[in-house]
């Protein structure tokens, strides 16, 4: 049976944050449900759907930002309690919006995540984890990375209070009081965290996760180590994770999985046999889906899919038929009805229009006046600039609350702009002068109408840093821009891991002087992307790293005084000396910097980039054939003339093409790095050996692996 969903919009608040949308329990089975919404006004709403239309139960007095909201109560009892995060406070309402709790917690920072559980309050703000109960403080953790999300398993179901934390550093952090009990990697960084089932599954102890790569999976948490259930790989490249429902919405008895994602993708995925989840209902919204959940809103008797949107549109995806089958005086109801709708439509679209018109010429007559003040209107952006392990680019996502005019990208580092799937929009490039004013690149997007997310991908150089810069303009009178700031980092194609392989030939690097371990951990966050802005807590810290290009690894430990860095690539080793010596010499620090090479390395390095140059060298080939083959092919009316190995190429001539333009950088980029490795071995030798680099090109351009390795033992 196929799942049929329609769409219905019911409402628009302010902008929302993730995880503060949720649905009142109902009173009676499949009966129509409250829905209650957060937004960054500080404003809660509550309301619920009657004859079609929107009507308000109550709606709060704006205040701070709303980070979370979660529902409450006894144990074994409807959660009917409304719970709000706003900065350092939680408030709580009931149904009625009747305010019965402000709590103001300890915490210095903002809260980012709450979950609560009877008289169990969890909270977390970037890196400070509190769990109160009854409004008094019982545990603390301080994080190491930050915390993205927070649950505890069923307090009810279990003999223990079981925290997880989700940390930036892909690990669900598993606590016991204050401690960690166990660690569990995961394949992304976790972004949502929900009960399996809503209540933790048969065992109470089923734990879903979703991450900012778009990855799905279960995990059981026991009292002593993780089983990993199932993992959902994100094939399809679809965007990060930001939420999580369980509800039974293609009515068989067993409940679905629900996911909302950050690039408005809505999913069901239904269980089967064997217990693993199956995709059977996907439907794109043009922003992101900040909270999900299943229910009955629109009318009795027929459930549906409730989401948010960032811009604060709640809409439902309902089994209610757009169509009825029904008797002849029936349908002249429902046409009537409907044709009731539309005339009330109208008239409220032409009351909107004629406001718009009239407020327009008050601002026009005001604007030209003498007493006329200039005010700039402010606009919400939401954006997400992460690294994608597949391809080895940067994904920069812009959102932003209102449709997007236009938006200029301005980098003073050499990076090149990929071709996106998901990207409608038109570029044109501007001529830069990058050695009078540092201006690597210059490009602009017009967007289409009632665009209001746009998706780039990036691509940077190793050991070319510098600041990426995104001018955003809506289509909002009068003009006003926003610009955000995004910096490239020396390594910055390196990942964070949690395994490297200790046998692989290493280069090492070591750096001792008078600095402070706090100095030496801002000089490591300057160098490497997805490294905690705070020094880690203690007297050290090892951190491991993956080159997501080349697949070659580095791996840091630092302490007060003292700096190691070992890496099976010299490039890296080089980068990092050059880097660290020049930000102490900024801070007039004396640096005593020592190395080892390891002339192995080279070999294991070339021999790691050989599969992608052969592959890369073999497609360039092969698109210069096309042409050729075409015209052999219409000159001679088929192609059965032709060896299998041609045929193949022309078969698959539009699918090689496109690959070929999609990574038209690669082969330039690869040859880069190769030469990179030339030069920076014999640097460490200290020979210079620049004037080899065009004999090293022609060798790589009639590619043989042993040829390349003789020349870089001989030279």
């Amino acid at each position: 049976m196929d799942l049929i969903l329609n769409r219905a919009d019911y409402l628009q608040v302010g902008v929302t944050s993730q995880k503060t949308m949720k649905l009142l329990p109902a009173s009676r089975h499949r009966t129509t449900q409250k829905v209650v919404i957060g937004d960054h006004e500080g404003v809660v709403t509550c309301f619920g759907m009657k004859k079609g239309e929107a009507v308000a139960v109550f709606k709060t007095l704006p205040g701070q930002k709303i980070a979370r909201l979660e529902l409450g109560g006894l144990l074994n009892t409807p959660q009917e309690k409304i719970f709000i995060a706003a900065g350092s406070e939680i408030r709580g309402f009931t149904k009625r919006g009747k305010q019965f709790l402000s709590f103001e917690t300890n915490l210095t920072e903002s809260i980012k995540a709450m979950h609560i559980s009877g008289s169990d309050l969890f909270l977390s703000a970037s890196y400070i984890y509190n769990h109160y109960c009854d409004c008094k403080d019982q545990h603390y953790y301080l994080s190491g990375d930050k915390i993205n999300d927070v649950i505890c398993l069923p307090v009810e179901r279990l003999p223990c209070i079981t925290p997880v934390l989700a940390c930036q550093d892909r690990v669900l952090r598993v606590l016991q009081g204050s401690d960690v009990m166990y660690e569990i990697e995961v394949p992304g960084p976790p972004t949502v965290l929900a009960l399996h089932n809503g209540n933790g599954g048969d065992s109470g102890e089923d734990l879903l996760f979703g991450t900012s790569d778009g990855k799905l999976g279960l995990v059981q948490i026991t009292t002593s180590k993780p089983i990993h259930k199932w993992e959902i790989r994100n094939e399809k490249k679809r965007g990060g994770i930001l939420c999580i429902d369980s509800f039974d919405i293609v009515g068989d008895g067993v409940k679905d999985l629900l996911v909302g994602r950050d690039d408005g993708m809505v999913e069901v995925y239904s269980f089967h046999s064997a217990n693993e989840p199956v995709l059977r209902f996907d439907q794109m919204f043009s922003e992101s889906v900040t909270s999900i959940q299943g229910g009955c809103v629109g009318k009795d008797g027929y459930d549906e899919i409730v989401v948010s949107a960032y811009s604060g549109w709640v809409t439902g995806l309902t089994t209610e038929p757009i169509q009825k089958e029904s008797g002849p005086g029936e349908e002249l109801k429902i046409n009537q009805e409907m044709q009731n709708k539309i005339s009330s439509l109208r008239s409220e679209l032409e009351h909107l229009q004629y406001k718009v018109l009239q407020e327009r010429e008050n601002y026009q007559q005001y604007s030209q006046s003498s007493k006329a003040k200039s005010a700039v209107p402010s606009f919400s952006i939401n954006d997400k600039f992460t690294l994608n392990k597949d391809d080895a680019s940067y994904s920069l996502i812009l959102e932003v609350q209102t449709a997007i005019d236009n938006v200029l990208i301005q980098s003073d580092v050499p990076i090149d702009l990929l071709d996106g799937d998901k990207n409608s929009a038109v570029v044109s490039f501007s001529s830069c002068d990058s050695e009078s004013n540092d201006n690597f690149l210059l490009a602009t997007y017009r967007c289409q109408a009632n665009t209001t997310r746009l998706e780039l991908k990036i691509r940077s150089i190793e050991g070319q840093y510098g600041t990426l810069q995104a001018y955003v303009t809506p289509r909002i009178q009068p003009k006003t821009c926003q610009v955000r700031q995004y910096h490239i980092k020396p390594l910055s194609l390196h990942q964070r891991t949690h395994v490297i392989d200790h046998d692989r030939p290493m280069n090492t690097l070591t750096l001792t002087g008078q600095f402070s371990f706090a100095e030496v951990h801002s000089w490591v966050v300057f160098c490497l992307p997805e490294v905690p802005e705070k020094p880690p807590a203690g007297e050290s810290v090892t951190f491991y790293f993956q080159n997501t290009f080349l697949d070659t690894q580095l791996e840091s430990i630092y302490r007060k005084g003292e700096g190691v860095f070992k890496s099976d690539n010299i490039s890296t080793i080089s980068i990092l000396k050059d880097v660290l010596s020049k930000e102490a010499t900024k801070r007039k620090i004396n640096l005593n910097i020592a190395y080892e090479i390891n002339e192995i390395s080279v070999k294991h390095t070339l021999k790691l980039i050989h599969p992608k140059l052969e592959y890369q060298l073999l497609l360039a080939k092969k698109v210069q054939l096309i042409d050729a083959l075409k015209e052999l092919q219409v000159h001679e009316g088929n192609t059965d003339f032709l060896i299998p190995e041609y045929r193949c190429i022309l078969e698959e001539a539009d699918h090689l093409q496109e690959e070929y333009k999609k990574q038209s950088a690669h082969l330039d980029r690869l040859y880069g790095m190769i030469t990179d490795l030339f030069i920076d071995k014999f640097k460490f030798k200290g020979t210079n050996v620049k004037t080899k680099v065009p004999l090293l090109l022609e060798i790589l351009d009639s590619y043989d692996q042993n040829a390349l390795i003789a020349f870089f033992d001989a030279a």
